[in-house]
């Protein structure tokens, strides 16, 4: 029984070697951080240079001597004495903003607002503007020249024009929440506009029952459409466009240039890869003069 247990934690002479390398390794891991500093010290880091580019900079950016200056930024600057005037917030240009005294920064987000096909209806749509605060929004509230009120009537209770409405009315429909109203824009810059309700079937998402709900809350007017020069455009002009795939944008141009201008809608039906299914639909986006 000794004799087994003594055979079992024999180690050999190979074996001894090996730990008490191991055991070098370990006491040397331990002890290093102990000797390193008396081998080598860190220079403390001179900011004199910082401290002066510092000073420097704030006195730039209009600081004061004591380092407690903000670093204003020229978009932000208000006019100190606004002058107040009745107005129209839309498309309003920017110097008369300034006079009503708001910064730049405040304009930019108007104008993005806008750029992005924002509208204001009401005063309410103007207080709702994030770049507003509510003191600015007070002091010209009186001479904003839109009805006051809520910006929408409740869900249902409205009729929306659908290829005018910005993203943010859509969501006024019952059943469309941002998500859809984005689709929904999206897929009009494509088309260049709404020609008719049924095209809302074609936005990712919108099935029939959907569809039938929306129907009866929007109205399109096709003179918003955007159309396409047929016989002035090239390939790259029609890629956004939905109802066509490159082969077909292709022809078109090539048979134009081989054939001459397009008078109407009959001359395209001698390219062979136009049907009359695809005919129907660009129909109502193409200008022939």
């Amino acid at each position: 029984m000794i004799r087994a247990f003594k055979n079992y934690f024999a180690i050999t002479k190979k074996e001894w070697n090996g730990m008490v390398v191991l055991m070098l390794i370990i006491a040397l891991v331990l002890v290093i951080p102990f000797i390193l500093p008396y081998f080598h010290q860190d220079k403390p880091m001179d900011v004199t240079g910082f401290k002066k580019a510092l000073a420097q900079l704030k006195s730039a950016k209009g600081g004061n001597p004591n380092g407690t200056s903000v670093f204003n930024s020229d978009d932000d600057k208000k006019d100190p004495h606004p002058i107040l005037f009745k107005f129209n917030p839309n498309g309003l240009a920017d110097e008369q903003w300034k006079k009503l005294g708001l910064s730049q920064h405040q304009i930019n987000g108007i104008k993005n607002y806008e750029a992005k096909g924002g509208h204001f209806y009401t005063r309410a749509d103007v207080k709702k503007m994030y770049t507003i605060t509510a003191d600015d929004y007070t002091r010209i509230e009186a001479y904003i020249d839109l009805p006051a009120g809520e910006t929408f009537a409740k869900k249902g209770d409205i009729i929306i024009e659908i290829n005018t409405a910005d993203s943010a009315h859509l969501t006024q429909l019952r059943g469309i929440g941002p998500s859809f109203a984005a689709r929904i824009v999206s897929y009009r810059r494509q088309l260049g506009g709404f020609a008719y309700k049924g095209q809302l079937k074609e936005v990712y998402g919108i099935d029939s029952a959907k569809y039938n709900q929306l129907a009866k809350q929007i109205t399109v007017n096709p003179k918003k459409i955007v159309k396409i020069d047929i016989n002035h455009v090239v390939v790259d002009d029609l890629r956004r466009f939905p109802y066509l795939n490159f082969k077909q944008m292709n022809a078109i141009v090539e048979y134009r240039k081989q054939h001459g201008n397009y008078q109407s809608i009959t001359d395209l039906h001698d390219i062979a890869l136009l049907d009359d299914e695809i005919l129907r639909k660009i129909a109502p986006y193409l200008k022939f003069k």
